[in-house]
């Protein structure tokens, strides 16, 4: 080539390729008809084929095909010598080829040389027993012909090989196509002790749960089998024997869910109904519960159609138990599916069954020291103590069960006042007050809690036993000093019983104690107590003491409201007015001008009421002037957020605001001159 530049337009490889695979796809034109008009040309024919098959052969002797071909094609030209020649030669490369059997036998077939098929049948039966495919080609053939004992002689040699389930069904469908039930009968025998047999030979190589799982459903399934045949051809008490031989073959350790449910479903359609529930009971206690939900099914379906509703309610509630047992196994601290597991278990009255899972659910302790997690166990306790004693009547068990309940809660980390309680009550119900009293000491001098403080002092209050109150309270106060409702409380009680002294005492000590959770409330009830008794004195006093340790405006105010109804006429009325002013001059130093303004606010409602009007203008002239001011906002950080507007109250009194109060003034002033000014401009 002269020109070695490139073509301006460039064919990938890749085009080459699909331009070549793309002609492949046209259809070449057929070739030509030949015909052959003489026998001559026939036989040249004929070698002309024969040479290329046999030259394709000793090119490559494994490939089947070629030798397939071959023999159909002698096949055709009716040459069926050469064909078996061809068939035999194909043996000798490979005898174990399945394909060239059943060719072969289906040529012989279809040319009628029925003793040839036969032979050639028999061979193979005889050297691949287990392919199934010849064994059922022959038989068909054997049946297609009308020779039954023949058939039923194949079916025997096929049998002694010990072949896979569909063999033995298709030797029993053929013994029912010719009505022969005694010969089907022996042949499901024979079936069901070959599967006995292997069973027993499996067991020594393969593990129990192997045996278990991949031979007994096939055995179940074959039993089942056999008893709907005898159903079917109304042999009644042979099915029933058969589904009892069942059971009694594969005993509890290889008990399968789908034989009790075909038995009872056998016993309903023959209308014994009594038979098919015992089945379903039966099965539902010896099954293992993984294996219960189909059988609980299928009987309460059979409740529902044929039970009472008492049976009904009873394969519901067994179903439902089956649910809870399951979902405790799973789970067994999950105390919520004990409490409903337990609620229908009493519902249904089984005592042993309700202690057992009484028990169970008991045994699952939370595994850390933590109340939370003990809180809903705890309910189990109780709720076997109540169901013992309010259900059973057991007294000395529902004591057993308290006192196993109390050695479990580890008392040094928490305890459940709840239970030292309902154990007293029980025993004061049983009148064994002194066993009552021992558990309320036990619990005090283990654990105290206020709760239990409380009860104890309650039952004894009940019991008229003050001594002992007042040795409870004492203890109680000594385990909560800052407890300000105990100090009430006991105070309560010796204001009942007529101590004055003794409350009084109490109160002392109460409001001289360090540290207490609500002061406010016992100095209010300390004095109401002296208010109660007209000790207006000691009120005084108190309100005086109270107020060294605190200017709280609400205190300046209650007394101020005392001494107003201090029945003492004009006197009372000043003694509150100094009050408020003592007050007054107290908070003016104080930050807190919005208690300030509600003194002023409560001293003006009391001149209102009971002053004059010098003492009200006096309070008037006090009161502050509302003022709206600006202040920077700023951010956690520091950061300026703008600005906000407030309130803020001006006193007269404040030095420091009266030049404020000076300018307000004479804005006022200029405003109403303004105003003034306005209106003579108008009428002008």
């Amino acid at each position: 080539v002269k020109n070695k530049m490139p073509a301006p337009v460039q064919i990938t490889a890749e085009q080459l390729l699909r331009e070549a695979k793309e002609r492949e796809l046209e259809l070449l034109p057929p070739p030509p008809k030949q015909k052959i008009s003489d026998p001559e040309e026939l036989a040249a024919y004929r070698t002309r084929k024969r040479k290329a098959f046999e030259d394709n052969i000793r090119k490559n002797r494994s490939v089947m095909t070629n030798w397939l071909k071959y023999a159909a094609f002698e096949e055709n030209q009716k040459e069926l010598q050469r064909a078996r020649s061809v068939y035999e030669r194909t043996l000798d490369v490979d005898h174990r080829n399945i394909t060239v059997w059943l060719k072969y036998a289906e040529m012989e077939m279809r040319n009628r040389q029925i003793n040839h098929a036969r032979n050639i049948w028999d061979r193979a039966i005889t050297i691949l027993p287990r392919a199934n495919q010849f064994w059922y080609k022959y038989t068909y053939m054997e049946e297609m012909l009308g020779n039954t004992a023949g058939a039923r002689q194949v079916f025997e040699r096929w049998m002694q090989w010990e072949p896979e389930e569909q063999a033995w069904h298709s030797y029993i469908n053929f013994e029912l196509r010719y009505k022969e039930l005694d010969r089907a009968r022996m042949i499901y025998e024979r079936y069901i002790l070959y599967l006995n047999y292997k069973l027993m030979a499996v067991k020594p190589v393969f593990s129990e749960t192997f045996t278990l799982k991949h031979l007994s459903r096939k055995e179940v399934k074959n039993w089942i089998k056999y008893a709907k045949f005898e159903e079917k051809n109304s042999y009644i008490n042979s099915a029933r024997t058969i589904y009892e031989r069942a059971i009694e073959y594969f005993g509890e350790d290889n008990l399968d869910e789908k034989l009790y449910i075909a038995f009872a479903k056998f016993e309903e359609g023959q209308r014994e109904h009594e038979r098919a529930r015992v089945i379903y009971k039966y099965a539902l206690d010896h099954l293992p519960k993984e294996k219960c939900q189909e059988v609980y099914k299928c009987y309460t379906v059979h409740e529902k159609k044929f039970g009472s509703r008492a049976a009904i309610e009873d394969v519901i509630v067994s179903k439902r138990r089956f649910q809870y047992d399951e979902e405790v196994k799973a789970n067994p601290l999950n105390y919520d599916a004990w409490f409903d597991y337990l609620r229908l278990l009493e519902a249904d009255g089984n005592v042993e069954q309700i202690r057992d899972t009484y028990e169970r659910a008991i045994a699952n302790m939370p595994p850390a020291k933590e109340k939370r997690h003990w809180r809903r166990y705890i309910y189990l306790w109780i709720n076997y103590a109540l169901y013992e004693e309010l259900g059973l009547g057991d007294m000395d068990r529902t004591r057993d069960v308290y006192k196993a309940c109390l050695e479990v809660i580890p008392h040094s980390k928490f305890t459940f006042a709840k239970i030292w309680l309902l154990f007293a009550q029980f025993e004061i119900r049983q009148k064994n007050l002194q066993a009552a009293r021992k558990i309320l000491g036990t619990s005090i001098g283990k654990c105290p809690k206020n709760k239990l403080f409380r009860s104890y002092i309650e039952l004894e209050l009940q019991l008229r036993e003050f001594d002992r109150c007042r040795i409870l309270y004492e203890k109680f106060l000594e385990f909560g000093p800052e407890n300000c409702t105990t100090w009430m409380k006991y105070a309560e009680l010796e204001t009942i019983l007529g101590d004055v002294d003794r409350a009084r005492a109490i109160f002392e000590l109460a409001i001289n104690q360090p540290k207490l959770d609500m002061p406010e409330v016992l100095w209010k009830a300390y004095i109401d107590f002296e208010n109660e008794q007209e000790e207006y004195d000691r009120v005084r006093a108190l309100y005086r003491h109270l107020l060294q340790r605190t200017h709280h405006v609400k205190v300046w105010i209650s007394f101020a409201q005392f001494e107003k109804g201090v029945d003492e006429g004009e006197m009372s009325l000043k003694r509150a007015r100094k009050v408020y002013q003592e007050a007054n001059k107290a908070l003016k130093n104080s930050q807190e001008k919005e208690e300030r303004l509600m003194l002023l606010e409560s001293w003006q409602a009391y001149e209102s009421e009971l002053g004059d009007e010098e003492s009200q203008q006096k309070v008037q002239n006090l009161m502050p002037q509302k003022v709206k001011k600006r202040r920077k906002v700023q951010t956690e950080d520091g950061a300026d957020a703008g600005w906000e507007e407030y309130y803020d109250y001006i006193f007269p009194d404040e030095e420091a605001a009266q030049p404020n109060l000076k300018l307000l003034a004479m804005a006022k002033k200029w405003k109403l001159q303004q105003q003034d000014q306005a209106e003579e401009e108008q009428e002008s």
